[in-house]
């Protein structure tokens, strides 16, 4: 089994490695190798430390961000505006619902457009959108990199590659182990990324949902090409004592057209103390947040609850893209 420890060193990656992203979309977790991985990852390694320092980093001094966030958001949203403040950047914000009356695009200007003219206020654009293909679309209308905040019922590629980073601090190492995906794995853009990424390590994969929301099968044929073990269950006690990482999901009522079909489901799987009781000795427990029921707070002293510490590990991850895309991490 391969150790992922050396990601963790202080040194930044080569420079060669670093200039390989200069002006590059992040749009999908699919584009990935595992050394871009390994890169990126070592890269906010490196971040972090400054981060634990408080020491201030001047790296994208002078440079904008723009912040275009048509779906609500926090955790993704601020973690971005932290990472560029944090890199000594400035950020302009559109933070509305796409059917506000104040958006460009419910007046009749197309993405299209309105990319084109924001892609001359910034030097990197981020964007969510409940659409999926926005941030493609996004990318073909702008000179500048594009990063894809989560893009509907789609993907969410940073969350995966912070995901991936939380298991690296958390275990030390991804190959080996046994991922658990629970929940809406239907809808949930985290872990259509995620089991992308997981596809380029030696690992198995347990998928657990309701029948209803199981991972589409396009995703888990694509993935399986690569060589990674894939189980599907729908009783999360099948496997809990045998899972190194928990990734719990929420299920999400507005991706439902059906709000029956939502009520049958929404509590199918609960978190608690008899779960962990349950299972492996060490098990970690995380979840992209926001948590509706899903995992009762009194799972919060667990040890191996790592849900918090993953939301924090967003901001050096999104560092180093932000440094990576627009060649300022050299």
């Amino acid at each position: 089994m391969q150790n992922n420890s050396n990601i963790f060193e202080n040194d930044k990656p080569a420079l060669e490695k670093l200039a390989n992203f200069r002006d590059k979309d992040i749009l999908s977790a699919s584009q990935f190798s595992r050394e871009e991985l390994d890169t990126i990852l070592g890269m906010a390694a490196f971040y972090e430390k400054y981060l634990n320092d408080r020491n201030p980093l001047p790296d994208m001094q002078g440079r904008i961000m723009a912040s275009l966030f048509f779906e609500p958001s926090t955790r993704t949203r601020l973690s971005f505006e932290s990472a560029m403040h944090r890199l000594s950047g400035s950020v302009i914000t559109v933070a509305e619902s796409a059917k506000s009356q104040t958006s460009s695009t419910v007046k009749g200007e197309t993405l299209y457009d309105a990319i084109r003219v924001v892609d001359g206020y910034a030097d990197v654009i981020v964007i969510r959108s409940p659409v999926i293909g926005a941030a493609n679309e996004a990318a073909g209308a702008a000179v500048n990199p594009v990063i894809n905040a989560g893009d509907g019922a789609g993907e969410h590629p940073t969350q995966a590659l912070l995901d991936l980073y939380t298991i690296l601090k958390e275990k030390g190492t991804i190959d080996g182990l046994t991922i658990t995906l629970l929940g809406d794995l239907k809808y949930g853009r985290t872990v259509h990324s995620l089991i992308k990424l997981l596809s380029l390590y030696d690992c198995n994969v347990v998928l657990v949902s309701p029948d209803e929301l199981k991972m589409p099968g396009e995703i888990v044929t694509d993935v399986t090409k690569g060589g990674v073990k894939i189980t599907e269950k729908e009783d999360l006690n099948e496997v809990v004592s045998g899972t190194d990482v928990l990734y719990v999901t929420r299920i999400q009522q507005e991706r439902f057209d059906d709000k029956a079909e939502y009520e049958r489901v929404k509590s199918k799987y609960i978190i608690n103390g008899d779960t962990i009781e349950s299972g492996k000795d060490g098990m970690s427990v995380m979840h992209p947040l926001p948590r509706v029921n899903e995992i009762e707070t009194d799972v919060d002293k667990y040890q191996g609850a790592a849900y918090f510490r993953q939301a924090i590990n967003g901001v050096p991850v999104r560092m180093a893209l932000l440094a990576l895309v627009t060649g300022r991490a050299l």
